[in-house]
């Protein structure tokens, strides 16, 4: 059984995510946990990393957790925001600095203590603050220090356990050497075995959801993406046939995708029951052009729909769920500062009128994690190399106004571009691909005929994990062909374009 972890408490940084990924690739399990919530202090717990964070330990209403309770349970370490709040519980002053520094320094290690081990000196580090520790008290000791602070890394013997503070980032990649403190934080410091692995994932997340749940019954919206299919399986793998799935076709899925992925699930023995409701979600969206209006009705009619079909369902008390970090990151500001991007499928949305209690065993995991737990699971190809699909599916790439003759345009023209990446062996290396029918007609000609049709832009984009992504550089040949067969096959497109953007500044999908 998977017990031991890191615990990272939210203080809004825009870096918590990333510090949790480079945890995990020490094969070390890590939850996030918002500042302001209450968690348990136990001894499955063998560290904690405080994050940093858009605000200032000087503003009176300052994100605050309490250091010395933590550090009785496990060794801390603070990062940015993190060090000068420990800093300042300590007794040390914080003010804001006379030279900021955003971007790369050069490390000067004072002290060498078991923190910065092998850690050479003139190091690159990255740092961004505009506060610094410009006091310490007595049992505060400097081990580190740049150019521009006095005060770049400390350590202090005032707790049970060690307690560390870093004005550096050391989970960016321009830290040269930040994944050797890390790991010596994780490792040395905190005693981490190194046991994070799919196999025992599977086991801890099917233990609780047999004891979350007991004999009562479970029911979910599955898609044919990763995130619902590797969530789905888990839950199976609990509770069996007590797993009630439900797939809509909301009428905005790919060519032949409902029929597919209705086979494909029956083949790996999920109780699941297809549900057509084309007719009603393009009756709702019709003259419908909002961006975000066009998710609500697409979001709101679903959960109608599903609520319909849970209802026929005696004794359900659970709701599974796919939901992945990334989509939590995106659409909930889970510690108080972040920005809502875009609402997410996942992520809220729950009438409180269902009454039902959230399983989603895949919450704090990103996509690549998710990709490995369904390879443990022994789950086929076709799920776990399927590239990520919006929720609201092609009503986001059909810009403006949706109508039945728009989804097939789009849905024969997404299916060359799909099925011609898939031939040339261009699909499996990039992260996500799609097309998307413009609001735009332009003039063109066929034959001797002059045509005014629809533009469609194509999409592809590599990233690790959807939290920033960069265009595709496809091969000119392979583009030229895609061009030519969508315009050749698919009545009312005379013209194709291709996306050059990353993300930021701009987004995965157009809406």
């Amino acid at each position: 059984m998977m017990a031991e972890k890191i615990i990272i408490i939210d203080f809004g940084s825009q870096y918590t995510q990333l510090i949790s990924r480079k945890i995990r690739e020490h094969h070390i399990y890590c939850e996030i946990t918002p500042y302001n919530k209450d968690f348990k202090l136990n001894s499955d717990i063998k560290g904690i990393i405080l994050s940093g964070s858009p605000h200032s330990v000087t503003d009176k209403q300052a994100p605050y957790t309490d250091v010395s309770r933590l550090a009785e349970t496990a060794p801390v370490l603070g990062i940015c925001y993190g060090a000068q709040l420990i800093a300042q519980q300590c007794g040390g002053e914080v003010f804001p600095s006379r030279n900021r520094e955003f971007g790369k320094s050069q490390l000067f290690i004072e002290v060498r203590d078991s923190l910065l081990k092998g850690i050479s000196d003139y190091s690159t580090v990255w740092m961004s603050h505009s506060d610094s520790i410009q006091s310490l008290s007595d049992n505060i000791e400097v081990i580190a220090k740049t150019d521009h602070i006095s005060v770049a890394a400390f350590k202090t013997k005032k707790f049970r356990n060690p307690v560390y503070g870093l004005q550096f980032h050391p989970e960016v990649t321009h830290t040269e050497d930040g994944q050797k403190v890390l790991a010596t934080f994780l490792i040395k410091i905190c005693g981490c075995k190194q046991a994070f692995i799919p196999s025992l994932f599977i086991e801890d997340s099917v233990e609780k959801i047999k004891k979350q749940t007991g004999n009562k019954k479970v029911v979910m919206a599955i898609s044919g993406g990763v995130d619902s299919t590797v969530a789905a399986t888990l839950i199976h793998k609990a509770i069996g046939q007590n797993l009630h799935c439900i797939f809509v076709d909301n009428g905005l899925l790919r060519k032949h995708e409902f029929e597919e992925v209705l086979d494909g699930y029956k083949s790996i023995g999920l109780n699941v029951k297809g549900i057509d409701a084309k007719n009603r979600f393009y009756q709702e969206l019709t003259g419908i052009t909002d961006p975000e209006k066009k998710r609500k009705i697409i979001g709101g009619l679903f959960i109608d729909i599903f609520e319909e079909e849970a209802k026929k369902i005696k004794n359900v008390r659970f709701l599974g769920q796919g939901t992945i970090y990334p989509d939590v990151i995106e659409s909930v500001s889970e510690s108080g500062p972040s920005v809502t991007i875009k609402s997410h499928h996942n992520v809220g949305g729950l009438p409180d009128r269902m009454d039902l209690e959230l399983i989603e065993p895949l919450r704090f995991l990103f996509k690549d994690e998710v990709r490995r737990i369904g390879r443990s699971l022994n789950l086929p190809d076709k799920f776990l190399k399927r590239h990520p699909f919006p929720g609201p599916g092609l009503g986001i790439r059909i810009l403006g106004a949706i109508s039945p003759e728009k989804v097939r345009i789009l849905q024969e023209a997404d299916h060359i571009y799909m099925e011609l990446l898939k031939e040339t062996g261009e699909y499996d290396k990039i992260w996500q691909a799609g097309a998307v029918l413009l609001p735009v007609q332009s003039v063109g000609v066929m034959g001797d005929k002059r045509t005014y049709e629809y533009t469609i832009a194509l999409r592809a984009v590599t990233s690790e994990d959807a939290m920033t992504a960069d265009w595709a550089d496809l091969p000119r040949e392979l583009l030229a062909k895609i061009s030519n067969a969508i315009i050749n096959l698919v009545r009312g497109v005379n013209r194709v374009v291709y996306d050059v953007s990353s993300k930021p500044p701009a987004t995965i999908e157009w809406e």
